[in-house]
């Protein structure tokens, strides 16, 4: 049996968390491990997981209410420890910046496009394996 990764989706609306699930699938790439999906819908439910531990790629909706994913994403790179790759959902491309700032390893834009989000997920989760390896 082949190991599975953990992706954490932090959204209030469950909808995007559907969006997230349905766009990755069962697994995004064909080099990567299968995925099962933590979905957190508040703030502490994500510090509860990611304190627990076992997470391998982080995906935040940076227009979840009232805790923004940019902003989600700032707090967990400063109190967790080894935090794992964030995967940013920005309203706009101009929003990039922010994604940034918040010190995301990638970002895709809102609505979810399946190949795009998939790709940049593979990504998180290699780079994720290649640290994980050293």
């Amino acid at each position: 049996m082949q190991p599975t990764a953990t992706v954490l989706v932090y959204s209030d609306d469950a909808t995007i968390r559907e969006q997230v699930r349905l766009a990755a699938g069962r697994r995004p790439a064909a080099d990567v491990p299968p995925v099962e999906f933590l979905e957190c819908a508040t703030l502490p439910a994500v510090l509860s997981a990611l304190e627990e531990g076992g997470v391998d790629v982080c995906v935040l909706d940076g227009e979840a209410v009232p805790a923004g994913g940019m902003g989600v994403c700032r707090q967990i790179k400063d109190e967790i420890f080894q935090c794992p790759p964030v995967l940013l959902l920005i309203g706009r491309p101009q929003d990039a910046w922010l994604a940034t700032w918040s010190r995301a390893e990638a970002a895709v834009t809102h609505p979810v496009d399946p190949v795009e989000f998939a790709d940049a997920l593979a990504g998180l989760l290699r780079k994720g394996r290649r640290l994980g390896a050293a």
